[in-house]
């Protein structure tokens, strides 16, 4: 299983090179960034009303609490990111040194569009892509093996439906 996640990666890592592609990739992974996700949980609180209001809170306590899962389990599962193992890696040159399973930004967008989704159906056909676009970059940008990235899709959804249920 490992040696087909590796050719996986390796595969999607290998366009790192394309320059359409690297501004692409690199732009997009910040809307999994702690700046984009809580920026923009606090700003449907704060502007919205009703559902759109109801939607940032649920995204708010799924970043929170998705937060914290992701670092405990960084701590429980120590997996080294791809670059330190695989040496064909192409990577930024101020890469993460951090564990990486699972993916923290792809938790995040995934915790913060979920609510969205689950309040506003049609959203999907918008935020579902870019969940996907974020996780994609992680891979792309070197940083993360396709399963971090599954688990952080996964767990930021899980979060996100919670809070639905909480909120």
């Amino acid at each position: 299983m490992y040696n087909f996640e590796c050719k996986m990666f390796l595969g999607m890592n290998s366009l790192f090179e394309q320059k359409a592609l690297n501004r692409y990739f690199r732009s997009s992974t910040h809307l999994g960034g702690a700046f984009c996700t809580i920026f923009t949980s606090l700003a449907l609180i704060v502007f919205g009303k009703g559902n759109i209001r109801l939607a940032g809170a649920a995204g708010a306590l799924a970043l929170l609490v998705s937060h914290l899962q992701v670092v405990l389990m960084k701590k429980l599962f120590p997996r080294k990111r791809p670059y330190m193992t695989l040496k064909q890696t192409k990577v930024l040159h101020n890469p993460l040194k951090d564990h990486s399973f699972p993916s923290g930004h792809t938790t995040a967008v995934f915790s913060v569009i979920t609510p969205l989704i689950v309040f506003f159906p049609l959203l999907a056909l918008l935020l579902i892509p870019v969940g996907i676009t974020v996780g994609l970059s992680r891979i792309y940008l070197g940083l993360h093996y396709p399963s971090d990235v599954l688990a952080g899709m996964v767990l930021g959804i899980s979060v996100g439906l919670l809070s639905c249920m909480v909120i």
